[in-house]
């Protein structure tokens, strides 16, 4: 096999696996397809778009959104609410670190060492909240 070759291989072989640790909704639904055909029309076409909104499940928000970065529980006065919380990060100069959660761990070397960690002037940013009452989404805030 030539150099040119073999760098074409290396390089598409790299892509397929930056490809495949992406999490997508179509791959979410592709992964559930059951779920997926239990919803209405309207609220799959949200889910192919990646939005939610009032009165989708928590397995909805999960096949649009992904697992959540946060769990926060609240409780006040009108009961226990459950918030997700999807967040990205930062530099300084805004520009973008983190989004998603096949970035979380570092692909080499210890699993269990947080992506951006050592990162001096990281600043996390809610992107994305879904408030939770039972097993029904209430409030959805969304950054844009």
């Amino acid at each position: 096999m030539n150099s040119t070759r073999l760098r074409l291989f290396l390089a598409s072989l790299l892509v397929a696996l930056f490809a495949a640790g992406c999490s997508t909704p179509q791959s979410r639904i592709d992964k559930n397809p059951a779920a997926f055909a239990r919803l209405t029309p309207q609220q799959q076409d949200m889910i192919k778009k990646g939005q939610v909104g009032l009165g989708f499940d928590k397995e909805a928000v999960q096949l649009a959104l992904g697992e959540p970065d946060r769990l926060i529980t609240r409780t006040d006065a009108s009961g226990t609410k459950e918030i997700w919380s999807y967040t990205t990060y930062e530099g300084a100069d805004g520009a973008f670190l983190y989004r998603g959660w096949y970035h979380r761990y570092y692909c080499y070397g210890d699993p269990f060492y947080p992506y951006y960690l050592n990162f001096p002037s990281r600043r996390t940013r809610e992107r994305f909240r879904v408030v939770f009452s039972g097993d029904k989404v209430i409030e959805v805030q969304q950054e844009h």
